[in-house]
This record gives C-alpha cells, structure tokens and sequence, in this order.
C-alpha cells in the first residue's frame, strides 16, 4: 500500500501513514463475509466489540482501530499518576502479607494525619489517590456490618477509609479504593487448623515454607478473625444485597427504595464480598478506581473461592456507571510488573479469549507477556473480544508495600525515570507511598516525592517551544500523543528535526498512545520538528506535541 505524506504545519506535526495491508489465513479468508451479512455492516466506535466468527482479517483490524476509551477510562488516563497507600494491619506486625488471625488491637496507630498524606501525594503530582480498604489479611479499614475484624475493634476506632476519602476530596483529588477478594480472616476454622498442623509437619521435615505458611505458623493456634466464609463450599443461593442486619441504618432508606438493592445468586463468601462493596460505593462514593488484586496467598494449599464476579461487575456499574475497575471489563489492566515500568510496544486495545465481563483479567494469554496487542495477537484465533483495556503500571516508592522502618525510598531521579517508563509508554503510574505507624508519610519519602513532582514540572511543565520563542529550539524529550478518543491506531512513527537547514532523524518508537515520552540521546537544537507516523491501522489521529529539556540535558 502506497504511503500518503501529510506537512500539516511548519514546526511540530507531519503524518506519514502507512496502513498496513492484513495478510490473512487461509481458514480466515475462507470464512470472509459476503456483502450483505451482519459481518459486512459498518464497524462503529465502541469499548468492546465481539470477533465474529465471519469476521476478515482486515475487519478485525479495523474492529481494533475503532475501539474507544468509555468516559471514565478516558478520564483515569488524563490523571496519569495515581498515589497508592498500603495502610493496615501489616503497618503494625511488619509483614507483607497478613494471616487473618491478628488481634484488632495491634492496629493502633498514635494519630491518622491523612492531610499530611494528600500534601504529600499532591507534591509528587498525583491527581488521584487509592486506599487499601481491606488487604489479603482481611482486616478492614471502616467500621463494617458484616465483620468484627475490622478498625471497629482497634484503639479509638478510625474509621480510615472516611478520613482517607474526606480528605483527598478536600486535596482536589481523586479516590481509588483497593478491596482484596482473598481474605485470611475468612478462611473455615477447621480447614485453618488442619493446615497449621501440616505446616507444622513440614517444618518438622526441614521444607521450606512459603510467606502465607510462615505467617499462619508464627501465629500459632490462634483462628481466623472472621466467621470462615472463604471458600467453605456453602450453597449458591438468591441473596439480597445489601443483606441487612439487625438494627441496620439502612432499613427506611431501602423500605423507601432510596437504596437499591440487588438480587444475586450467591455463596457465602460472594454474598459477604458484594456486600462490602455495596458499603463503600453508597457509603464513600463516587469511586473512580476500584482495584480487584488477582493475589490469593492461599491459592495452592487446598481451598478455593469460586467468585462471580460478573455479579461484581454489575453492581459496580449500576452504583457508580465511570468507575474503572483494575482487572475488571472496560478498565484498566496489569501492566505485567510491580517495576512501574510498561513495554515499549504498549496497547490499549488487547484481545480476549472469553467476555471480560466473566473473570479478572481475563487476556488470553500471561500478563506479563512481551507482546499483549499485536495484530498476531489480534488474528490469533482464540481471539473473541476486543476491549479498551489500558495499563497500570504499580510500584513502591520503598522495597515493600507497606511501611518498614528499615527500608529506604527511591530517589527523584529513580522515580523520574520511572515517570518516564509508565506515563511516557502509554502506562499510568500507580505510586505506592505507605504510612508509617505514627499515621504519618516518612520525611525521608515527601522529600523524594517532592523533588520528583518538582523534577516532573521543571521538565513537562512547559514546552521548551514557549520559553526559548521564537527559537531555535534546544530539547531531549520529545513527547507526542494521540487523541485516543478516537483509539489507539499508530503502530510505528519517527520523530525528525530540522537542524542546519536539512531534516534529520532523531527518534522512533511503535505506539504512541495516551503519551509517549521519547527520551534524547543528548540535547538537539533545531528551528522546527515533525512527526511521521511510518505505520498504522487507520487514519491516525495525533493529539499534541511538545518539546521538553530535562534539568539534567
């Protein structure tokens, strides 16, 4: 296919699209449609489309190019970085991964200054923070009916997650809140029991134990804190959430239809799980993110919980229609590392091997493959969904999730360059800064927090364009976009400048995406730049570019 050569202005953007012709299968080509069947209908924009059986190669290629952001997921990538806060019962025993057996009382922190929190996470940029509502552990960070194990029974009883909501809402910012479907204060007693003794028997044998066994063993015969709903292999009934209680708050305002309510098919632990989430969505909404983590530190032992998270997904849209849910259908992804880093091929548009409406994740293949949206991905024949499915890049500013004293945060420039490996490869950065046990974020971490939002805006605070007008221009960033309201369609582009009067090449890449952040080898000076998209799945549509010297170039 002859390439078509678009000058659309003298400085910053010339487009070169090649679209790039599909080669099919021959199984592919002989189920092509004929004019006139439904696969020949016009492909329109949307979140998620199906891959018909009927459907060409090329068809599904142009299903890919017209795949668009919801308005939520379209808002969650603007935000570009996110604060994540791991703060719970592990902050008190110095673990990673709780057992589900503490004692509430342990979680007694000497004061909560969440204002502290939000000056701190604004400092670094962040324009949405997320909380650790309930982590693997099962130790809830709000008062819930539906378990003792919670802030309920710890000193002064906080409820954090009001706190933690109230006041990023006061900060301008965002709230994203984490809510672990395992959950060790919920594992059945005797099951619970019957492993401790086996892990014991192990120790006595000179195995190694894994983190979950190590943890259930330190704590002895000491029972889990809840009332053993994970995976006790009880009925799938109809259940009605919010299922009320004795002397429940809620009562008039469901009697009175101001609450909704949901009829499911559920177990115990399904049942206890969408009632939580029903607590948090009508209690501290609205809910930007939420995140569903797909670790269960039980997995492997001998107990599993079979989730519907369909029912989830539903009850989530029905409460709060933009939400993005982190695993969940037409949300954002895992982008395969807890490095913060995202490939330098990184697609919106991922094809699925079953609805992304019936599991978390659900890409047809592992997570943290190389490749995850490629047109080989797409043609794979186990291909029968096309959604908008952005990454999420996570990472702890420290070696741990939660707060050790012993640890040390990552500096400006490592976070810099992390920055520049997430949000400047198509990725949202999700930060994690926790708390320490005096409620508060170290010194050592606002200090690192501030330089890098510091560094960030010194950098793409400003194009270089405004400040060194009418030029010529010295620069060593490059960063382009797309308008993914239209979808994500470049698959390859070069970046030219024009210096000593001749155009030269000085940077290329594979998508763009949302951002793409182009770092320089070392500072170019030139009197214009543009960008040619070389290869691409539809007419491309390229949003802003800008010209940047870092504080080091």
């Amino acid at each position: 296919m002859a390439r078509r050569t678009r000058v659309l202005s003298a400085f910053a953007l010339a487009a070169a699209a090649a679209l790039v012709p599909v080669q099919a299968t021959a199984q592919q080509a002989a189920s092509a449609a004929p004019p006139g069947t439904p696969c020949a209908a016009p492909v329109k924009p949307a979140s998620q489309m199906a891959v018909e059986s009927c459907d060409s190669p090329e068809r599904i290629i142009e299903k890919a190019a017209n795949i668009v952001p919801t308005p939520g997921q379209l808002a969650w990538q603007q935000r570009e970085v996110t604060a994540f806060t791991h703060f719970g019962m592990n902050t008190f025993t110095g673990r990673e991964w709780g057992s589900g057996t503490e004692d509430e009382k342990l979680f007694a922190p000497k004061s909560i200054d969440v204002d502290q929190w939000m000056r701190a996470y604004k400092a670094a940029g962040a324009e949405q923070v997320m909380l650790t509502a309930k982590h693997h552990d099962g130790f809830v960070l709000y008062p819930s009916r539906y378990t003792d194990h919670s802030v309920e029974l710890s000193p002064g009883s906080p409820d954090v997650v009001g706190a933690y909501v109230k006041a990023a809402r006061k900060a301008g910012l965002k709230v994203g809140l984490y809510l672990s479907p395992s959950d060790g204060a919920e594992l059945p007693h005797a099951w619970h029991a019957q492993w401790v003794e086996s892990i014991r028997k192990k120790q006595a044998e000179g195995k190694p134990l894994s983190l979950p066994e190590q943890m259930a063993l330190e704590d002895g015969d000491r029972a889990p804190a809840g009332e053993g709903r994970f995976g006790n292999g009880s009925a799938v009934t109809e259940r009605t959430i919010p299922t009320l209680v004795p002397g429940d708050d809620r009562a008039a305002a469901v009697k009175r239809h101001k609450l909704p309510t949901f009829t499911v098919m559920a177990d115990d632990y399904d049942a206890y799980y969408l009632n939580q989430l029903y607590e948090i969505f009508t209690q501290y909404g609205p809910i930007e993110e939420l995140w569903l983590d797909g670790a269960n530190p039980w997995s492997g032992s001998g107990i599993t919980q079979k989730y519907n998270v369909k029912q989830w997904f539903d009850m989530v849209k029905a409460l709060s229609p933009n939400t993005v849910v982190f695993q969940g259908p037409q949300g954002v992804r895992w982008v395969g590392n807890e490095g913060g880093t995202a490939r330098e091929t990184e697609w919106s548009v991922t094809p699925h091997a079953t609805d992304p409406w019936t599991g978390l994740g659900s890409l047809p293949n592992d997570s943290t493959d190389a490749d995850i949206g490629s047109r080989a991905r797409l043609l794979d024949p186990t291909t029968k969904y096309l959604q908008w499915y952005p990454a999420e890049a996570d990472v702890s500013i420290r070696p741990g999730w939660f707060y050790h004293p012993e640890q040390q945060p990552k500096t400006a420039p490592q976070l810099m360059n992390l920055y520049e490996k997430s949000v400047g490869r198509n990725a949202a950065l999700l930060l994690n800064v926790p708390p320490n046990r005096d409620g508060r974020i170290a010194d050592a971490d606002v200090a690192s927090l501030t330089a890098f939002g510091k560094a960030v805006r010194n950098t793409y605070g400003t194009d270089v364009r405004r400040t060194q007008a009418p030029g010529p221009y010295t620069f060593d960033r490059v960063a382009v976009r797309e308008d993914i309201r239209h979808g994500q369609r470049v698959e390859k582009f070069a970046v030219e400048a024009r210096i000593d009067g001749s155009w030269q090449r000085i940077a290329e890449g594979t998508t763009i995406g949302n951002r793409r952040i182009l770092p320089l080898a070392s500072p170019v000076t030139a009197t214009a730049v543009r960008v040619k998209v070389l290869e691409s799945r539809a007419t491309p549509h390229l949003g802003a570019t800008t010209l940047h010297l870092s504080s080091t170039g």
